[in-house]
């Protein structure tokens, strides 16, 4: 499921490997997207098990959402996205704002407060 601009990508789970069809939703990116960024990002290398299968780690689907929001949402190219990341060595982008877990939160904290104070303007 591709997401509009904007929206928020789903939570990921707390679990060690992802294969390539879950890292597609919570990314928000085909297949075939996943496997040309991995050619193009050095950083972004998933493990390979028996059949050429992929498994991507925690750290690799955040990395992933991270490469998105540089390329959709702030407009990097593929070279200045990749420059970019290497502004943070190897790829490390977990303390970055883009994939703090706990911002998505924040919102969904932000829009429930908005939602029932309008609900109380309504009963009152």
């Amino acid at each position: 499921m591709l997401y509009p601009k904007g929206f928020d990508l789903p939570p990921i789970p707390a679990k060690r490997y992802f294969a390539i069809g879950e890292v597609t939703e919570l990314c928000a990116v085909k297949p075939h997207v996943l496997r040309y960024w991995e050619q193009e990002f050095p950083q972004l290398a998933p493990v390979k098990r028996r059949g050429n299968r992929r498994y991507y780690q925690r750290h690799e689907v955040k990395l992933i959402r991270h490469i998105r929001h540089l390329l959709h949402e702030e407009g990097f190219t593929i070279s200045g996205a990749r420059a970019r990341l290497d502004q943070y060595g190897n790829g490390d982008v977990q303390d970055t704002p883009a994939q703090d877990d706990s911002h998505d939160t924040e919102k969904v904290i932000a829009w429930l407060t908005s939602e029932l104070k309008e609900i109380r303007k309504i009963l009152d």
